[in-house]
C-alpha cells in the first residue's frame, strides 16, 4: 500500500471469502471477478484449511489467473489460546497461498473481561507471531472483533502500541453510530490496511442488510479511508442470505461510492 502526500487514496475493492463458504473455490473467484472486484482474503475454516499447502497453491493460481489479488489468510488463530505451534502450519500456508497478511483474533474475551495476566499473555504471542511471520515477508493482522481485544477503540490502540508490528483490520460494530465509527477509524490511521464492508440492523448478524442501506455510514468512511493518501483494501462480508445476486449488488455500490467518492 503506498503513502504519497497529496494524493487521494485508493479504494481496492474485493470479498472475504468466507462470505460465501457454500461456494468452492473456483467459483468464489468467478463471482469475485464477475462483479469487478480486485481482491479476496481466503478463509482458514473451508477454502483453505490451514495446514493443506496444495488447496493454498491452487487458491493462488486461480486467483491470479483471474487477474485477482490475494489479500491475506484469515487463519482463525486465537493469540494467547490456540496451540502456539499451530501458527507455523498458518505462516507455511500463507507463504503457499502467497498471502502479505495473516489474520489472527487477539484472544478470545473481550477488554472488560481480560486481566492483566491474560492480556499479557495475548500480547505476548502476538508478537511472537508477527516475529515468525516476518521471517517469511508477512504481517499479522488484528481481526477487529467483539470478545476480544479489540473490542474497544482505546484497548485496541493501546494493543498496536504495545504490539508495532501488527497490522489493524477494522468493522463496524451492530448499528455503527456514523461519528463513532469515523472516529475509531481515524484512531487507526495511519497504519489501519483493511475494512471489512457491511451493513447490519439492530440485532447484528442476524439482521444482514443490503450494503446501501448505510448509505451514511460507508459513503464517509471511503472518504476518510482514502484521506491520508494511502491506498487499503475494502473488502465485502456478511451478504444478506448469503445471496450471490445481492453480493453483486453490493459490489456496485462499493464500487460506485469508490468511483465518486
Amino acid at each position: 500500500m503506498k503513502i504519497d502526500e497529496g494524493r487521494v487514496g485508493v479504494i481496492v475493492p474485493g470479498v472475504v471469502s468466507v462470505t460465501f463458504r457454500q461456494l468452492s473455490v473456483p467459483e468464489v473467484v468467478g463471482v469475485t471477478a464477475d462483479a469487478g472486484l480486485r481482491a479476496i482474503t481466503w478463509g482458514g475454516d473451508v477454502h483453505v484449511p490451514v495446514g493443506d499447502l496444495a488447496a493454498a497453491e491452487r487458491a493462488r493460481t486461480l486467483t491470479a489467473d483471474a487477474g485477482l489479488l490475494v489479500e491475506g489468510y484469515g487463519s482463525y488463530y486465537k493469540a494467547g489460546e490456540t496451540e502456539p505451534a499451530a501458527f507455523a502450519d498458518a505462516v507455511r500456508t500463507a507463504v503457499a497461498l502467497g498471502a502479505p497478511v495473516i489474520r489472527v483474533w487477539a484472544g478470545v474475551t473481550g477488554t472488560s473481561d481480560t486481566d492483566p495476566a491474560r492480556r499479557a499473555a495475548v500480547t505476548q504471542d502476538l508478537r511472537r507471531c508477527a516475529d515468525l511471520a516476518a521471517v517469511h515477508g508477512i504481517r499479522v493482522a488484528v481481526e477487529y472483533h467483539v470478545e476480544t481485544l479489540t473490542d474497544d477503540i482505546d484497548s485496541a490502540t493501546r494493543l498496536f502500541d504495545e504490539v508495532d508490528a501488527l497490522v489493524p483490520y477494522w468493522q463496524p460494530k451492530e448499528t455503527p453510530d456514523v461519528d463513532a465509527c469515523l472516529k475509531e477509524v481515524r484512531s487507526l490511521l495511519p497504519k489501519l490496511r483493511t475494512v471489512h464492508a457491511f451493513s447490519w440492523g439492530p440485532d447484528g448478524f442476524t439482521e444482514r442488510l443490503p450494503l446501501s442501506d448505510r448509505a451514511d455510514l460507508w459513503r464517509p468512511v471511503l472518504a476518510e479511508l482514502t484521506s491520508d493518501g494511502q491506498d487499503r483494501f475494502v473488502l465485502l462480508e456478511f451478504v444478506p442470505d448469503d445471496s450471490v445476486e445481492q453480493f453483486r449488488n453490493d459490489a456496485a455500490a462499493l464500487l460506485g461510492w469508490s468511483a465518486v467518492d
